[in-house]
């Protein structure tokens, strides 16, 4: 296999709440064709993929949403477009309550993927979707089906993140590691702009209408810059 060919898995992380409304029903229209475009943007890039796998988890808020964590299994694009879509398509936005949510323990639940261990040039990307604030990490600890094997503190958050704590399994890379946060410039979410090989991008009220899945495929393919892979 060629050194210059990557292994992509893309995990999107996606405030499943009413204000994403707009958002949402992007992906839903874009999910067949999701593929062909990132494949054109990392062609502009003079980028080479072998594989790429697709992931969505869908969060909202363990007070207050009865379904507030919705995880799907990778997706194999373009064979497996079609179970893809399905799983996107099936989305349901609702709750919302007092605004702030659960990203954090998005993030979390993300890096406890079956990330792909194929090929010598991988990317494991985590992006994140949402228009609210972030609630402190385990502020929600208390409330029926909050998880039990995530961590406590953004401390051990981050050091999962950076690799310095590999206990809680799972095969995440952190040189393969990416992070694309789409959220508000609110203060709750400055925790991952310190992170290593992480982007933020600030989206303010109704932005989320002018977004297209062209933008989201650009900024994913953008943040393959950097120091390559040494597995």
């Amino acid at each position: 296999m060629s050194q210059g060919i990557y292994h992509v898995d893309i995990v999107m992380c996606i405030d499943g709440t009413g204000s994403m409304v707009p958002f949402i029903e992007a992906i839903k229209t874009n999910a067949l064709s999701f593929h062909s475009t990132l494949e054109e943007e990392l062609t502009l890039a003079s980028k080479t993929v072998a594989t790429t796998r697709v992931k969505v988890i869908v969060f909202g808020d363990y007070k207050t949403d009865a379904n507030p964590m919705v995880e799907s299994p990778f997706y194999v694009l373009p064979d497996e477009n079609d179970a893809f879509s399905e799983f996107v398509n099936n989305i349901h936005v609702s709750g919302g309550g007092d605004i702030p949510e659960n990203g954090y323990e998005a993030i979390a639940t993300a890096l406890k993927s079956d990330w792909t261990t194929e090929g010598i040039k991988r990317r494991h990307i985590i992006a994140v979707f949402s228009d609210a604030p972030a609630l402190p990490l385990g502020e929600r600890a208390g409330c029926p089906n909050y998880p039990t094997d995530i961590p406590t503190t953004m401390a051990d958050l981050s050091a999962w993140w950076e690799g310095t704590d590999q206990t809680f399994g799972g095969t995440y890379s952190t040189a393969a590691g990416r992070l694309i946060a789409f959220v508000p410039n609110d203060e709750s979410w400055s925790h991952i702009q310190a992170w290593n090989r992480s982007t933020t991008v600030n989206k303010v009220d109704g932005k989320y209408n002018e977004m297209d899945m062209s933008e989201v495929c650009a900024t994913i393919v953008g943040s393959f810059v950097g120091a390559e892979e040494e597995q």
